[in-house]
C-alpha cells in the first residue's frame, strides 16, 4: 500500500499543477475584475452578464450552427463507416479502425495546412479542375472550407463510439429478428440502430463540443473572419487581454463539457445495467 502511494504521488502533483491550479485561476478571473495580474480585484458577475450581449450571442449562434452541421455530416459518414467496419471479422476491424485513427496522430495544425494546399485558389483541387477545362471554384474562407476541416478532424470521434456500440450487439438478436420475418431495413432500424444509440449519442456529444471549442481550423480555413467560441476565448486572452471575460466564457464552456460527460456516463451505466 505504501509503495502504491509513492507511485501515485507524482500523478497527484501533476494533476494539481496542470489541472486544479489553472481551474482555480479561471474561476477566480471569471468572478473578478481588475486585469490579468490579480491586483486591485473586485468580485463581480458582470463577466457572465457580458456573454448575453448581442455581439457575443451572434458568436454562440454561429458556433452552434457550424457545430450542428458538422455533427450531422459526421453522423451520416461516421455511422456508415462504423457499420461497414463492424461487418468484417475482428482482425480486419482492428486494422480498419487503425486507419481511422491514424490521422489523429498528426498535429491538427499540419492537417489544416494540408487542407489549405488542397482548397486554395491555386491548390490541387482547383488546378485539377482547370486542367480538365473547368473554372476554378473559390473554396477557401467559406463555410464549406471550415466544415470540411472540422469534419475531417472530428470524424474519428464519431466513428469509434458508434463502432464500439455496434460490436457489443448480440448477433443472435439480429438473427432472431430475421427469423421473425423482419426485412433488412426493419432489422437495422429496430435492432441494430436502436441498440447503437448510446454510441451515437456519445459521438454526437463529443463531436459537437469539440467543433464549437476549436479555434485553429476556423482561424486558418475561415481566414480570420470566423469568430467561433474557441476563437473568442483565444482573442480575449491573447489579443484583447481581457482575461476576466475570457475566463468566464471558458468556465461556461467547461460546465457544458462536464454536464455532457456526466450525461455520457449515465448512458453507459444504463447500457451496462440493461446488459
Amino acid at each position: 500500500m505504501k509503495s502504491f502511494r509513492k507511485l501515485v504521488r507524482p500523478y497527484i502533483l501533476w494533476s494539481l499543477v496542470l489541472i486544479v491550479v489553472p481551474l482555480i485561476l479561471i474561476v477566480l478571473y471569471a468572478v473578478t475584475t481588475g486585469g490579468n495580474r490579480l491586483v486591485n480585484i473586485q468580485f463581480t458577475l458582470d463577466n457572465f452578464k457580458k456573454i448575453i450581449e448581442p455581439i457575443y450571442l451572434t458568436v454562440f449562434s454561429k458556433s452552434f450552427q457550424l457545430g450542428i452541421l458538422t455533427v450531422v455530416i459526421c453522423l451520416i459518414l461516421g455511422y456508415t463507416l462504423a457499420y461497414v467496419i463492424s461487418r468484417f471479422n475482428e482482425k480486419t476491424q482492428n486494422i480498419l479502425i487503425l486507419f481511422v485513427t491514424i490521422p489523429m496522430w498528426i498535429n491538427t495544425l499540419l492537417r489544416t495546412y494540408a487542407w489549405i494546399s488542397l482548397l486554395s485558389d491555386n491548390g490541387l483541387i482547383n488546378s485539377l479542375l482547370q486542367t480538365l477545362g473547368f473554372d476554378s471554384i473559390p473554396m477557401m474562407y467559406t463555410d464549406f472550407a471550415v466544415i470540411v476541416g472540422l469534419v475531417s478532424d472530428l470524424l474519428p470521434f464519431m466513428v469509434i463510439p458508434i463502432h464500439t456500440s455496434l460490436c457489443k450487439i448480440d448477433k443472435s438478436l439480429i438473427e432472431a429478428a430475421q427469423d421473425l420475418g423482419a426485412n433488412r431495413f426493419q432489422t437495422f432500424w429496430r435492432v441494430t440502430f436502436k441498440m447503437s444509440i448510446p454510441g451515437v449519442l456519445n459521438g454526437i456529444i463529443m463531436t459537437f463540443l469539440l467543433s464549437i471549442s476549436t479555434f485553429v481550423i476556423p482561424k486558418l480555413l475561415g481566414g480570420g473572419q470566423y469568430m467561433l467560441i474557441g476563437n473568442l476565448i483565444e482573442n480575449q486572452f491573447i489579443s484583447i487581454g481581457d482575461w476576466n471575460f475570457g475566463s468566464a466564457i471558458s468556465l461556461l464552456l467547461a460546465a457544458v463539457i462536464l454536464l455532457a460527460i456526466r450525461f455520457m456516463k449515465k448512458i453507459d451505466k444504463d447500457e451496462t445495467e440493461e446488459e
